[in-house]
């Protein structure tokens, strides 16, 4: 594990525990109010995770925090996927300066191609990219399904949620597959 990921680790800890702390002395729990099921067979509580059913103001900071970090973890994850698994080697020859690579929108008098390599276009990208439109279409349906039903299990969120995160890793893989990798260097300071 490198250094600096240590060294934020470290720090997200220093700022979570207390907050965890000052979080646990809030407010008690309430009791839970549950629709009466011989009149009804929706079910909004149900779900598949146990859940509170009341927070402090001081709780739902932490678990603000916590889902923020945890989105600066998954971006910078996806960051460096984009960068690292799919993009040419350092050793790879690129196309540079002067070399056959045509780009007018960004050939200008104080703006120029410095290096450009072509999109990979594997096999792999067109799996990624086929599996996640259908995982979008099943979770695009769940969601559908459940807001036209009855039944109210109160799932949207998860559906919403995979169908988003779905359509989010379709991006990152069309980009990490299938859109080239161009440096360009610009003159700054000019008239």
């Amino acid at each position: 594990m490198r250094r600096n990921t240590i060294l934020i680790g470290l720090l997200i800890t220093a700022v979570l525990l207390p907050m965890w702390y000052v979080a646990l002395h809030g407010e008690p729990p309430s009791e839970e109010i549950a629709i009466d099921e011989s009149v009804s067979d929706i079910r909004p509580l149900d779900g598949p995770v146990e859940t509170p059913n009341k927070l402090s103001p001081s709780q739902v900071g932490v678990v603000v925090w916590v889902a923020l970090f945890g989105l600066v973890g998954v971006l910078t994850a996806a960051h460096q996927f984009m960068n690292r698994a799919v993009r040419p080697p350092d050793e790879a020859e690129p196309v540079t300066d002067g070399g056959t690579v045509s780009l007018p929108w960004l050939d200008t008098e104080h703006r120029w191609v410095v290096e450009y390599h072509d999109a990979s276009d594997a096999i792999e990208g067109l799996v990624a990219m086929s599996g996640l439109t259908a995982l979008s279409i099943v979770f695009a349906a769940l969601f559908t399904g459940e807001y036209l039903t009855l039944a109210r299990t109160q799932y949207f969120g998860l559906y919403a949620t995979g169908l988003f995160l779905s359509l989010a890793l379709s991006t990152v893989a069309y980009y990490a597959w299938f859109m080239p990798h161009v440096e360009v260097a610009e003159l700054r300071g000019h008239e």
